[in-house]
């Protein structure tokens, strides 16, 4: 996969000038602009404002945002601190938020009283970026297995899966999470073809799923939110894909608002429902998260306007009249019960805490 005839990131380091540099996802697929973050302020807004999404690239952009601050002020031994307090209150559900920001503040505390705070932290940066680009290839390895079983019985036929919102290599650095065994299959020759989730409201299935697969020439349909469970009745469903933004150690998933309601159709109609995942994005301390995790709810315009490409340039359009309210719940929770597995870099599990826990047995003294 190519953009521009280069390997994609959506996040990388500028080596001549230090700065931290981005695809602004709120111009795609219609513009590819590229964003400078030079202090830890544009990290913040960069997350905030989502021109990056996606909890693993939002851990990433986290880190960098730590490096930022060291970078401004490598004297100051409580830049990092500070910059990680603002790091962790730009967005709550998505636990690769925090967990990046303590990593590197254990990182710089840890380094040798004579070791340079900017290599140190510059090296950590990479270190989180590399692993969570080698998760991503593992959750496709592990993930290429359910798709290539289910192509077995039913040769020279298309795979069909179904995703929701964006879980691709935009929302993580490389291969993508959801993502992921998709590509794995396509690039082993398997037959494979996407429902991709329009995924309103900021419609990140329809602006960057439908791109990337595009762009790896995987062949896909763009459908509208509603539509996946009438598809699921008429068997035209092999299996559902998503990602996740936070996973309790339980198997309670965090995941784009409308997540919830493909898993209860997934689960009338007999179809295995996967959540693919870094072990970056479990939070181990909770248990029921219903209760626990917190629901980002954003501005209502969000809901109202939508945007598109007219007339030569990007445009923001109201939909329902003036004064009528909305309500912007950017997450739901699907409970454990109505997840097949979890796809993860060491495996794929039950969506149980004994199953989690045989693959990650480190995590059960938490």
């Amino acid at each position: 996969m190519t953009v521009d005839g280069k390997p994609p990131r959506p996040i990388w380091l500028d080596e001549k000038s230090g700065a931290v540099r981005i695809i602004d996802q709120r111009r795609l697929p219609h513009e590819l602009v590229i964003m400078e973050l030079a202090e830890v302020t544009d990290a913040v807004r960069a997350i905030t404002e989502m021109a990056v999404r996606g909890a693993p690239l939002i851990g990433v952009t986290a880190a960098c945002g730590v490096y930022l601050a060291v970078r401004r002020d490598p004297g100051d031994p409580e830049a990092a601190a500070r910059a990680g307090r603002r790091l962790k209150a730009a967005r709550p559900t998505a636990v690769n938020l925090t967990w990046a920001v303590d990593r590197m503040l254990a990182a710089l505390a840890k380094k040798p009283a004579d070791a340079d705070p900017l290599g140190c932290a510059r090296g950590e940066v990479a270190a989180i970026t590399a692993e969570e680009v080698a998760n991503c290839r593992r959750i496709g390895e592990h993930g290429l297995t359910l798709i290539a079983a289910i192509g077995a019985g039913k040769p020279n036929r298309p795979v069909n899966v179904l995703t929701h919102c964006n879980a691709g290599w935009l929302a993580c650095v490389e291969h993508g999470t959801a993502t992921a065994p998709i590509y794995a299959a396509h690039d082993r020759g398997i037959p494979v073809h996407v429902y991709v989730d329009e995924t309103r409201p900021l419609n990140q299935g329809a602006r960057l799923t439908a791109w990337e697969l595009a762009r790896h020439a995987v062949p896909h349909t763009l459908v509208a939110d509603n539509t996946g469970g009438h598809l699921m009745q008429h068997g035209l469903v092999d299996i559902v894909i998503v990602g996740t933004d936070r996973t309790t150690r339980t198997g309670d998933v965090a995941n784009k608002i409308g997540t919830y309601l493909k898993a209860l159709a997934a689960r009338d109609n007999g179809v295995p429902f996967y959540v693919a995942l870094p072990s970056s994005t479990f939070d181990w301390r909770l248990r029921n998260g219903i209760a626990e995790i917190p629901v980002e709810e954003r501005d209502p315009d969000e809901v109202r306007y939508v945007q598109g490409h007219a007339d030569g340039a990007i445009r923001r359009v109201l939909v329902p009249p003036p004064d009528s309210p909305a309500v912007n719940y950017a997450f739901d929770v699907t409970p454990a019960r109505l997840v097949t597995g979890f796809i993860t870099e060491r495996g794929i599990c039950r969506a149980t805490e004994a199953d989690i826990g045989r693959l990650f047995p480190e995590k059960q003294s938490h």
